[in-house]
């Protein structure tokens, strides 16, 4: 039996932007004052729009000091202005007192002004913060609710974390067969989480028809980006010969790396299978593993 991964947490991101509406127009409005109030809220999207990219800018150290305290006073200027990216991001820096006191209900009210934009980062926030609850009153229907919003648009940790409700449920009715469905979206997407729990399905035969190979196929996938779990995973995949063939030594190759980025299952693994191998057969595989992680730059 494999068992479905993590939860992700919160998310910053910084890229694109987005044109937002600073005011109304009145029906009774000639055309050159339309036309000055158009040019005078392009304005003000701009000035937003350069102080949360100054934002951005302290908070990474990009041609900058790096200096939290001023990306938060940038954040919040842009966020006071209605700019839903800066309203994200400030709620970010609440809920991590980078900048700012640690505040998690600062933080959500904030995550609440984007996600209600459309900003799928924001609802994607405010889902997981009514997952946890933290800043707000825990409710999984509220969680579920606007994670689907973030995951209607694509954004591939929401559809994860949708397809973990699904999967658990929580919030909705347990149905494996959704969560498989979310769990493509993000896989696709080369989330590795949803790519380890969609061969965890697969493998398992959960809402969906069961199918190692493809199970092998999606576990290698996450495996190549250095995660663990997707590691262990096939490992025992090659230890059992299911969905491709036995082989002790790829086995030993994928407990080495899983062990190596902090599994103790795969440790675990790796001393048992260690005991039927040959001394041979355990010097190639280390090998291997070392070349791999060479490869992938890891010590």
């Amino acid at each position: 039996m494999f068992y479905l991964t993590r939860v992700f947490g919160l998310a910053f991101l910084t890229a694109g932007s987005l044109s937002i509406s600073l005011g109304l127009h009145l029906a009774e409005s000639s055309p050159q004052q339309m036309n000055r109030r158009d040019t005078a809220q392009k304005d003000r999207e701009r000035n937003a729009e350069d102080e949360y990219q100054s934002g951005v800018k302290y908070t990474r150290g990009v041609e900058v000091t790096q200096d939290y305290a001023m990306a938060a006073k940038l954040f919040e200027k842009a966020a006071e202005q209605g700019y839903a990216k800066a309203q994200t991001a400030l709620g970010f820096a609440y809920h991590l007192g980078r900048g700012v006191p640690r505040n998690d209900a600062e933080a959500a009210k904030w995550f609440r002004k984007a996600a209600e934009q459309g900003e799928s980062a924001a609802q994607y926030n405010l889902g997981y913060a009514y997952f946890i609850g933290t800043g707000v009153t825990q409710n999984d229907t509220e969680a579920v609710a606007w994670l689907r919003k973030a995951a209607e648009q694509g954004f591939a940790l929401a559809e994860n974390n949708l397809a973990v409700m699904y999967a658990r449920g929580r919030g909705v009715s347990k149905d494996f067969a959704v969560a498989a469905q979310w769990y493509r979206k993000a896989a696709e997407q080369g989330l590795p989480d949803a790519q380890t729990s969609l061969g965890e399905l697969c493998a398992n035969g959960d809402g969906i028809p069961k199918d190692d190979a493809e199970a092998v196929k999606w576990f290698r996938t996450a495996a190549e980006q250095g995660y663990a779990q997707a590691q262990l995973n096939l490992g025992r995949m090659y230890e059992v010969g299911r969905g491709i063939s036995r082989d002790a030594v790829e086995a030993y190759v994928w407990f080495t790396l899983s062990s190596a980025a902090g599994s103790d299952e795969a440790r675990s693994h790796l001393s048992n299978l260690e005991k039927d191998m040959t001394p041979a057969q355990v010097a190639e595989g280390t090998t291997r593993a070392k070349a791999w992680m060479t490869q992938h730059q890891m010590k």
